[in-house]
């Protein structure tokens, strides 16, 4: 019962969070690091940052928030920045600890920098544990092996809802032994490479990190405005911070957990009643496991042209400037450009919006997908690498699409969506 490292990722929070109860459990002493991978800070072999300025202040304000909660119970948090596989195994050498609990990473990159750190962990006889904690349904519950997911979705989504169970979730806890941990030192945006862009007033909602934001927004959608009631009707919504959940951004950094929302809904559907709507959120929650199982049975297939098909598509030769109108909300397309400006002043855009852009610059551009998926990473807040790339090879046609390519007619969409143009009429004012 030593002294352990608690190596927190995209998993900000305290509540449901079984790489810290394990750890806690097992461990003498807890020494709660964060690490600023410098690799998540380059420019992509698609000309994009890996991480842009607007997730990067929800980052920040995540880890002054998750600090905040540890020193309440006894810690703190240490931030690092660098390599992890070098950076980690110099923390466990000052604290001379002997195991390192983390987070269970499932995509191709993230993979690779787990086994790094690994590799150096065991040269310390340090082991390293990780704990899957970003889904709703626990991998080992389901009903097939990854191997054998089905690849549609309905197959998957109708055989786990029957067979499988979710877990209950961990209790927050309530102390932690760490030694005395000096305040909170962050870098600057500056220092990772950034410039800091306020998110536009026009913003459906002003996105700010952490756990307690999370919280205060699960409590308003579902307990003081029951706009969740509600939410199957309004979802396909463009203005306004309450056609959706929002739950979005907090899922991806993990400063609240799928389970922890699924136990909350339950609460509200005792007291208020279930209908089609609480349902769906629940259903769009199975969307993104969907989409990380999936990751783990392709693995780098996903970051390929051809996608998990491996399907040759028909693309035109690169052209920077087509894609740089389509970046600026600059195509002539005006339902188009009003998405692509939100995207680029509030690193936010629905999930209609996100369909419209994306058929746009497949289907009618023809470019290849994956700059559109590297241009999402580099500005969303709440980009998840598994969601985002599933997504986008579903749309272009080389994902988990039975029907091949989603084509959008997007003038009718805009008529259907956008009737009475309040939206674009919003965002393509200068």
């Amino acid at each position: 019962m030593k002294t352990a490292i608690v190596w927190f990722k995209t998993d900000l929070r305290l509540h449901d969070n079984e790489t810290l109860v394990k750890a806690i459990a097992q461990s003498k002493s807890i020494i709660p690091v964060y690490c600023f991978d410098e690799a998540h800070y380059e420019t992509t072999e698609f000309g994009f940052k890996k991480t842009g300025s607007f997730r990067t202040q929800f980052i920040l304000e995540s880890l002054i928030d998750l600090d905040a909660s540890l020193r309440k119970i006894g810690s703190g948090l240490i931030v690092l920045k660098g390599k992890p596989e070098v950076e980690i195994p110099k923390i466990v050498q000052q604290y001379k600890a002997t195991k390192v609990f983390a987070k269970r990473e499932v995509s191709y990159e993230e993979k690779q920098t787990e086994v790094l750190v690994q590799n150096e962990l065991f040269k310390l006889k340090c082991e390293l544990q990780t704990f899957s904690t970003s889904t709703l349904y626990h991998a080992e519950d389901l009903p097939f092996s990854i191997k054998d997911i089905p690849d549609v979705f309905s197959n998957f989504r109708k055989k786990t809802e029957k067979d499988a169970f979710i877990r209950v979730s961990f209790e927050e806890p309530k102390a932690i032994k760490s030694p005395t941990i000096e305040a909170l030192q962050l870098p600057t945006l500056e220092e990772l490479g950034l410039e800091f862009l306020p998110i536009d007033s026009r913003a459906v909602l002003q996105f700010k990190g952490g756990e307690t934001e999370a919280i205060n927004r699960l409590n308003h959608y579902f307990f003081d405005t029951k706009c969740i009631s509600e939410y199957k009707e309004t979802r396909n919504g463009l203005v306004g911070a309450d056609y959706s959940s929002k739950f979005s951004a907090w899922l991806a950094l993990g400063c609240i957990s799928p389970r922890f929302i699924y136990d909350e809904l339950k609460k509200y559907e005792l007291k208020f009643g279930a209908n089609e709507s609480t349902y769906w959120l629940v259903f769009e929650l199975l969307w993104r496991d969907y989409f990380r199982f999936m990751m783990k049975k392709y693995n780098a297939k996903f970051f390929q042209q051809a996608g998990i098909q491996n399907k040759g598509i028909p693309v035109n030769k690169h052209n920077t400037h087509q894609l740089q109108e389509w970046i600026n909300g600059e195509t002539g397309v005006d339902f188009v450009d009003a998405n692509m400006i939100e995207l680029k002043l509030t690193g936010f855009m629905s999930n209609r919006g996100r369909q419209n852009v994306a058929s746009y610059l497949c289907n009618d551009l023809k470019l290849d997908w994956r700059y559109g998926a590297a241009y999402f990473e580099q500005q969303l807040i709440d980009y998840d690498v598994c969601s985002n790339w599933g997504n986008w090879a579903y749309l272009a046609g080389v994902g988990n699409d039975p029907r091949g390519n989603r084509y959008f007619n997007i003038e009718k969409q805009a008529s259907d969506y956008d009737k009475n143009k309040i939206y674009r009429n919003l965002w393509l004012k200068s």
